[in-house]
């Protein structure tokens, strides 16, 4: 396969970067959506950053978080006085200067919190994974279905990225082949602790840790690649296997720093491969999709095509990829899926929660594809700590589809 040819077949040839259904909303003249944080850490404050940056679309009305010191630091980012300070959410919910709160709180919060955002006429930006158990993703979702004029998005931001659209489109269009296997990983080399000012505060700080308030290394990282999956292949796994363990930090932690899951997809005919250790970051983030007639490769700002040698005419030799830094996975090169890398994903997944607030419309990461990825979490974390064999129900099906 010529490389020209496959873009062109790809679609890819074209004046820019297709954006999909995150359409920029140009020189508008409608009223900024008034947002309230809830949650300060190191994804809230993040947050803040960029709704800053999107600042003709909404301006931060209102903060919240249990921990003075961050409340500090939130407001030496706005650097504004046009904001209100909460330690308690529910105040921050009764402020009429809110329209919308993104919701960044530890994974065992996110329910009530989302509940209660809902049920007092919030939109809700509810960062990923959506809930912390089955129970709570299934009634969150009969919630939503109750209140359809309130938006729910779920933050799993990296696949909002043109780049994962056009992956999603080409996986559509069979330029893969047949698909059979997923290997996804996101490692890192280091004990993932967060400073504690005082030794009381170790759980709420370092709640990451602890079973209590945490889903682990599934929800907080391997999340985000199981909901493309399931997003772009509109299916969900129907078993699940799992190991892993404390094997690198002996610090009192409960959720595991070393983790390996497979899920079975017998529908689609696929196994996918989803790990995480915080004991080596050679890898960092590693997404491939392996079909019969080639490979991407993935990072979160930029993709690479590979095809098999099988599915291109004898003796061609397809082009190696100009400048490719580390996207060298392949040793004979591959064929950029988009000619730059793309923004940061939270900046896309803001427009289109701008965009869902102000059309009424469904987001892509919505109640339901973020309560399908949540049911995924509890069940692979149910695996690896039980160490046996979870399985989907279809009642789950009944109520996420």
């Amino acid at each position: 396969m010529k490389r020209r040819s496959f873009l062109k077949s790809a679609g890819l040839l074209t004046g820019g970067a297709m954006i999909s259904n995150v359409d920029v909303i140009a020189n508008n003249q409608q009223p900024v959506i008034k947002v309230g944080i809830i949650g300060c850490g190191d994804r809230g404050k993040g947050m803040a950053h960029v709704i800053q940056e999107l600042k003709d679309k909404f301006s931060i009305t209102a903060i919240c978080d249990t921990l003075d010191f961050r409340l500090d630091e939130t407001r030496k980012i706005l650097k504004a006085d046009t904001f209100r300070a909460y330690k308690d959410y529910r105040k921050l919910l009764d402020d009429k200067n809110v329209d919308a709160v993104v919701v960044a709180v530890p994974l065992n919060m996110h329910y009530p919190i989302a509940a209660d955002s809902l049920q007092a006429g919030k939109h809700l930006y509810l960062e990923k994974t959506m809930t912390f158990d089955i129970p709570q993703a299934l009634k969150l979702v009969e919630i939503s279905k109750r209140l359809p004029k309130q938006v729910v998005q779920i933050g799993h931001q990296y696949r909002y990225s043109p780049l994962y659209y056009k992956v999603k489109e080409i996986i559509g269009k069979g330029l893969l082949g047949k698909v059979n296997q997923i290997d996804c990983r996101w490692d890192r080399n280091g004990n993932w602790r967060r400073p504690v000012p005082d030794s009381s505060l170790e759980r709420r700080i370092n709640w990451r840790m602890y079973k209590e308030y945490s889903g682990g290394l599934v929800a907080e990282l391997l999340s985000h690649q199981i909901d493309f999956i399931n997003w772009t292949f509109d299916t969900h796994p129907a078993t699940f296997q799992a190991t892993g363990g404390i094997d690198i930090f002996k610090d009192g932690r409960e959720t595991h720093d070393n983790a390996q899951v497979m899920l079975r997809y017998p529908e689609e005919g696929i196994i996918g491969n989803f790990g995480a250790t915080c004991g080596n970051a050679y890898d960092g983030y590693l997404f491939k999709i392996k079909g019969t007639k080639g490979t991407i490769s993935l990072l979160t700002d930029r993709g690479v095509f590979s095809p098999e040698k099988n599915a291109s005419p004898q003796n061609e030799v397809v082009d190696g990829v100009t400048g490719a830094s580390k996207i060298a996975w392949n040793k004979e090169g591959g064929i950029s899926i988009l000619p730059e890398p793309t923004k940061d994903g939270t900046w896309y997944a803001l427009m289109d929660f701008y965009k869902a607030v102000k059309t009424g419309k469904l987001p892509d990461s919505n109640v339901y594809t973020g309560a399908k990825t949540a049911i995924c979490v509890h069940l692979a974390n149910q695996a690896l700590y039980n160490q046996e064999m979870t399985y989907w129900k279809e009642a789950y099906s009944d109520i996420v589809s």
